[in-house]
């Protein structure tokens, strides 16, 4: 079974390794892609007059930062969208504490005698107990100490 057991972990460590070397291979695939394309449209801009040059930067990095822009919105709705559920969060929390708070300082009186009917249960249930005991002899002043508590 244990064998089983690490052959299938490693079975599994396997296949995570492959996703994960497939979706590198694609990462890097898409990066060459990008990398021929921005090399084209280097090329082409070589050939370009000066004047048209700056015109086609200028157009590309404006289109480079509306990409960016709207990364970065969208980035901030997932953050504020996250802002507001865990706010949602921390009220119901807060809400929780001030009932638990508030439920410890109402029935003090209430809570010790629920605690000493509970000692009292344990108590019998201990005593239904007969029999030997064994134990490690250094466990004895441990042992003795819980049996006169």
């Amino acid at each position: 079974p244990v064998l089983r057991l690490l052959e299938a972990q490693l079975q599994d460590q396997r296949r995570e390794h492959e996703e994960e070397m497939e979706a590198l291979k694609n990462q890097v695939d898409l990066m060459q892609e990008e990398l021929e394309k921005q090399q084209q449209a280097f090329l082409q801009t070589l050939q370009l007059s000066p004047e048209v040059q700056v015109e086609f930067g200028l157009q590309q990095e404006i289109t480079r930062l509306t990409n960016e822009n709207l990364d970065l919105k969208e980035l901030l709705e997932k953050l504020e969208k996250n802002e507001k559920k865990l706010k949602k969060q921390l009220k119901i929390y807060m809400k929780k504490v001030q009932d638990f708070e508030a439920s410890q300082t109402m029935v003090p009186v209430e809570r010790r005698l629920h605690e000493r009917n509970m000692q009292v249960a344990v108590q019998r249930k201990e005593k239904d107990f007969q029999g030997m005991l064994e134990y490690y002899k250094e466990d004895e002043p441990l042992l003795i100490r819980n049996l006169i508590t």
